[in-house]
């Protein structure tokens, strides 16, 4: 599932549902064979079950954006939200009783939002290219909360681009002085496996935003990644510019695995992914 929070669009596969959406959309086709193929693209989510959920209130979301919300479609989430199966999910994935009262306020929300009409279907955005912001190879750091640095690498950037995003893998670095280029090569993948992310690498593609870059994050060294990762590109999920969220999510799950004396089992090394 991969979530970040308790709104209906704070996961990963929401992201990546309704962001190839609208890839689609603005490319010019239609909203009935842009639903036809993502339930193709992401049959395998539409079969898990403890992520289908999030694949359909994408969907739905993104059709009643363009005013084109399909009956069955919606009937299909009015479903999931009115039977709780969503809450269901969220309690046997271990969440709290906090974020499942918060959860219960946003499912709420969002049908009450697809039930209305929406006053006017979204534009199509005309593509405007533009270059990410850093480049595959680079080494970057950013303020933990506890002060230490933190470290992510940059395994590939989409050039010419309407969405110039970059696939970043989130290290285990966590220290009180800068990592250098060889502790880079060094680290460890983090592996999220706190709350609901499943013992999932933290992988995924985002799309730099330069406020972001230069108040959270900063540049120190560069490393050779002979490995292609374009061709991978629907292999990851999706995320917005870094910000805070981001963060925090590292913190989870470091104080996590303080807390709980125990680590995933899984273990990748950033050497094996360039």
């Amino acid at each position: 599932m991969g979530a970040w929070g308790t709104a209906i669009k704070s996961n990963d596969t929401y992201a990546d549902v309704y962001g190839d959406f609208f890839d689609r959309y603005n490319n010019g086709e239609g909203v009935s064979d842009i639903s036809k193929r993502l339930k193709v693209r992401h049959l395998d989510t539409i079969n898990d079950p403890e992520d289908c959920n999030n694949f359909w209130f994408a969907l739905a979301k993104a059709q009643w954006d363009c005013k084109q919300i399909d009956a069955l479609v919606l009937d299909k989430v009015k479903q999931i939200i009115e039977t709780g199966s969503d809450i269901e999910i969220w309690r046997r994935l271990g969440a709290d009783e906090k974020s499942v009262k918060k959860r219960k306020i946003a499912l709420e929300a969002f049908l009450h939002v697809l039930l209305s009409e929406r006053p006017k279907a979204k534009a199509r955005k005309k593509k405007i290219f533009r270059e990410p912001v850093f480049e595959k190879g680079d080494c970057l750091v950013f303020i933990l909360e506890n002060g230490n640095y933190g470290g992510a690498l940059e395994l590939e950037a989409l050039h010419g681009s309407e969405t110039p995003y970059v696939l970043i893998a989130i290290t285990k670095l966590n220290q009180a002085t800068k990592p250098t280029k060889q502790e880079f090569i060094s680290a460890e993948v983090l592996i999220l496996n706190f709350a609901s992310h499943g013992n999932r690498p933290d992988i995924f593609w985002m799309l730099p935003g330069k406020k972001h870059t230069s108040s959270l994050i900063e540049k120190v060294d560069n490393l050779e990644v002979s490995k292609e990762y374009i061709s991978k590109k629907y292999e990851f999920g999706f995320s917005g510019p870094f910000d805070i969220r981001h963060i925090s999510r590292i913190d989870g799950q470091f104080r996590h695995e303080l807390e709980s004396g125990t680590r995933p089992t899984k273990i990748i090394k950033i050497k094996e992914l360039i």
